[in-house]
């Protein structure tokens, strides 16, 4: 844990998809070195107390807070949000996001084919996961760029998953979604490369959190990953809040358009040996 000021006051992150797992945990990662927190989020009457409490949370750091619960990929709601940040940034010229993460996590988790053919995911469906896990990425960075509220210096992160390069059972449109995503992040990083703003997805180890527990066998998801990684250990929320903390420091300012692992290796491993397999019985 970081206590230390780090970047000015008038430097503000965007975090979609703030309100628990990697959100909240980057949110109030970046809020302790100085930053301020926009945060987007969807929650209804019974996790607001989650939103609450990490609210709360930032504003004991010194950092201010925006926070709007909303459907992150709404138009109009997209743009109300965008108007709201702009009056909050008129008072400070020179205020500034550094830092917009990509971290939704809404999607379909249905087999292609399925049984019956209701029991399959429909193209609804698979629309409102991309949309949502990947293309809402787009848009809401069109949307500050050309607003002139991301300058140089920003740093632009999408949280992928092994998903995006392998399949499990029901997670077609997600995977597809994180595939999509990651395309996303290089064509930004080509584009605003001139601008000096970097783009890169993030790519973090199995971890526990509100959107693994939705997925089907995430309990053997979190032993296994166990077993494999080479530290023994499941990645964190906080492991990689610090990650995206450290990159977007400037030192990091030519490291674009990659996919970087935050998971100890884990990714890599695909033998479980012996020793480590006791784990899974």
């Amino acid at each position: 844990m970081s206590s230390s000021t780090e970047f000015s006051k008038s430097t503000w992150a965007l975090i979609l998809g703030a309100s628990s797992g990697f959100g909240a945990a980057t949110a109030l990662e970046l809020a302790r070195r100085g930053m301020n927190i926009i945060g987007v989020h969807f929650d209804r009457a019974v996790t607001m107390p989650n939103v609450e409490r990490l609210m709360s949370d930032i504003k004991s750091t010194g950092s201010k807070t925006l926070f709007f619960n909303i459907n992150a990929s709404d138009a109009a709601k997209r743009a109300e949000t965008i108007d709201a940040v702009k009056k909050e940034f008129a008072p400070v010229p020179d205020s500034t996001i550094r830092v917009l993460l990509h971290s939704l996590a809404f999607g379909t988790l249905k087999p292609y084919i399925g049984k019956k053919s209701q029991d399959a995911v429909s193209q609804a469906q698979m629309e409102m996961t991309l949309d949502v896990m990947a293309n809402s990425l787009v848009y809401w960075t069109q949307a500050i760029v050309h607003d002139g509220l991301m300058k140089q210096g920003g740093r632009i992160f999408a949280m992928t998953s092994s998903g995006g390069h392998s399949v499990l059972p029901n997670y077609g449109a997600v995977s597809a979604a994180k595939a999509a995503l990651e395309s996303h992040i290089r064509q930004l990083a080509m584009e605003l490369g001139h601008r000096g703003i970097t783009a890169n997805s993030v790519l973090a180890g199995v971890t526990n959190t509100p959107a693994l527990q939705k997925i089907p066998g995430a309990v053997s998801m979190l032993n296994i990953a166990r077993a494999k990684n080479p530290q023994m250990r499941t990645t964190t929320p906080e492991d990689v809040a610090r990650a995206i903390a450290l990159l977007s420091r400037d030192d990091a300012s030519f490291i674009s358009g990659n996919v970087i692992g935050v998971d100890a290796g884990e990714d890599i491993v695909s033998y479980i040996g012996q020793k480590n397999a006791v784990e899974l019985e």
